[in-house]
């Protein structure tokens, strides 16, 4: 389970560039994702070997100044109740403001490890000007400069530090499925239908995380632990429909899970917000099963499924190889096939393909449709294995790896899908050096 730090501050002290340099030095390890990341304010870093998700709270502001102060401070009580550690970013070029008074006052109240980060510092006149930020009453700070890098390393060597220990989850052996989705597109609803007023619960178990409760269910003959962000720990203070919050929500049932459930709302169109969620769970390599929930109060004609569902797969290009339900969770409407095909997906993702086989399928593929020649250069792929990891990966051992581009690489991606089923499953394609 990842530990959650939130960058917060008012607008323009530098949170973004913090944000991207720690989320660009992952993926500067490990293999870029495929397709574009959409969603700029959620991402996943790494530091002395520990792995943690960042959140940009600043991503999700907009509005002018005055709207600015409310939002601020309702981002920073979210930080505050959902992240493990959080950073204080302030700008060093404007000295102390009466809006980062008011952040710090709400931070100082805080049980949780706050770390102050003044940014900009690029010159020792300005480290000399940083004093003034221990007025803040927060204590020791950090001098940084997001945009080259300077102090940064200080910083993070102090957050991964803060982290909670890593709390061995019990494992059980029954898959994990997370419903999630934007408020209101009908997760109690779906939960409720699944589990019935008479509740089909052997045991509650209580979720390591805060806030993502375990739900044993056992019925139709299925068993999984259901993770249900829907109806938990409501807050008075927070408006249900801030998009802040259900990204915060998800990003915890997400880690959380083997499969993602997506609820969404037939009536609404699958928009920004739900793709955030959908590229949250494929970034995060879960198995993932959309379904489009409210599917009686839509006005159909022949082709009206045929056309929604092609609609969402454009959005989702390119990883399109999803199922797509169309469920109504007030009528109990195919909610038993929304399950079995989660358990599908759960299925597909632990697939683990014998290295003869993926050898002997693949490599008269690869030779009628090498990768193309680059400056004269010809790859030649030699050998073929699935990499031991919880999720399908799979490495391809080759004379030239670099010289392998992405559409090959998703050509690779295709076949495996076409040969050995993994629908519904991101799959990550490495080439090696063989």
């Amino acid at each position: 389970m990842s530990s959650i730090v939130a960058i917060v501050g008012r607008p323009n002290v530098g949170k973004s560039t913090l944000f991207n340099r720690l989320i660009k030095r992952r993926e500067a390890i490990v293999d870029a994702v495929s397709g574009v990341t959409r969603d700029r304010h959620y991402g996943k870093s790494e530091w002395n070997g520990r792995e943690f998700s960042v959140i940009d709270t600043g991503g999700y502001v907009v509005g002018s100044d005055d709207v600015f102060e409310i939002e601020i401070d309702k981002q920073v009580e979210l930080a505050i109740d959902e992240a493990d550690v959080i950073i204080f970013v302030v700008d060093v070029e404007t000295g102390v403001t009466g809006m980062d008074e008011d952040v710090a006052k709400l931070l100082r109240k805080v049980n949780k490890p706050v770390f102050l980060a003044v940014n900009k510092v690029d010159n020792n006149k300005r480290a000399e000007n940083a004093v003034e930020f221990y007025s803040l009453g927060l204590g020791e700070y950090f001098t940084i400069a997001s945009i080259s890098g300077s102090g940064t390393g200080d910083l993070l060597d102090a957050v991964v530090d803060a982290l909670p220990e890593h709390v061995e989850e019990e494992e059980s052996d029954l898959p994990r499925f997370a419903v999630v989705g934007r408020p209101n597109a009908g997760k109690s609803s779906f939960i409720n239908a699944l589990i019935g007023e008479e509740r089909y619960i052997v045991t509650d178990i209580a979720g390591t995380t805060r806030d993502a409760i375990d739900t044993k269910y056992n019925q139709f003959g299925f068993e999984f632990n259901l993770v249900d962000t829907a109806g938990i720990r409501r807050k008075s203070k927070v408006k249900e429909d801030l998009e802040f919050y259900s990204v915060m929500r998800s990003v915890r049932a997400i880690e959380h899970c083997d499969v993602v459930l997506l609820v969404h709302d037939a009536t609404r169109g699958f928009d920004g917000q739900v793709q955030n969620i959908f590229w949250l769970a494929e970034r995060n390599r879960k198995g993932i099963v959309i379904l489009v929930n409210k599917w009686d109060l839509v006005e159909k004609e022949t082709n009206t499924v045929r056309d929604y569902e092609r609609q969402i797969r454009k959005e989702i290009e390119p990883f399109t190889d999803v199922p797509v339900i169309f469920i109504s969770a007030l009528n109990k409407q195919r909610i038993f096939k929304a399950i079995e095909t989660a358990v599908e997906v759960y299925n597909n993702r632990s697939k683990k393909i014998k290295t003869s086989k993926l050898n002997e399928v693949l490599l008269p593929i690869i030779e009628n449709n090498p990768p193309p020649a680059l400056k004269g250069k010809y790859v030649k792929i030699k050998y073929i294995m699935q990499l031991p990891t919880p999720q399908p990966q799979f490495a391809f051992f080759c004379n030239l790896p670099q010289y392998v581009k992405e559409p090959y690489k998703r050509f690779l991606e295709n076949k495996l899908r076409e040969e050995f089923n993994f629908h519904g499953v991101p799959i990550s394609v490495y080439m090696r050096k063989k």
